[in-house]
């Protein structure tokens, strides 16, 4: 579990970036529809960071390629992308918002978390 910040840091609409270690790729974190979601931060495409891509709803366009990913499930709706990134369960508790890594099973593949009840 990574603790990210406040909820009441990450307002409606904006994104960050958290670090979560060696053992794990960067997260991007949204804040949007009224909900928090959590995907790897770089591109299945190509490098690039999808924290800095243009938030539309449940979905992020990639700043590089403007391939769009859908938030919900990590799959990508258009070219260049093919591949699905990572989904990550987001937990908040007392006002902290809380990031539980995916961890991938076979190399390669994506693991989709199963999303946990927020506590408020």
């Amino acid at each position: 579990m990574i603790p990210v910040c406040r909820i009441e840091d990450l307002p409606e609409g904006e994104s960050l970036r958290v670090e979560a270690g060696d053992a794990t790729a960067a997260i991007a974190v949204f804040h949007t529809d009224g909900a928090f979601y959590a995907i790897d931060d770089t591109c299945s495409h190509q490098d690039a960071s999808l924290s800095e891509g243009w938030l539309e709803g449940c979905y992020v366009e990639c700043p590089l390629h403007a391939a769009l990913f859908d938030l919900r499930s990590g799959e990508p709706t258009c070219l260049p992308a093919r591949k699905p990134v990572r989904t990550h369960a987001v937990t908040v508790v007392d006002g902290m918002l809380y990031v539980h890594p995916a961890v991938r099973t076979v190399p390669g593949e994506p693991v989709h978390a199963a999303p946990e009840e927020a506590v408020a």
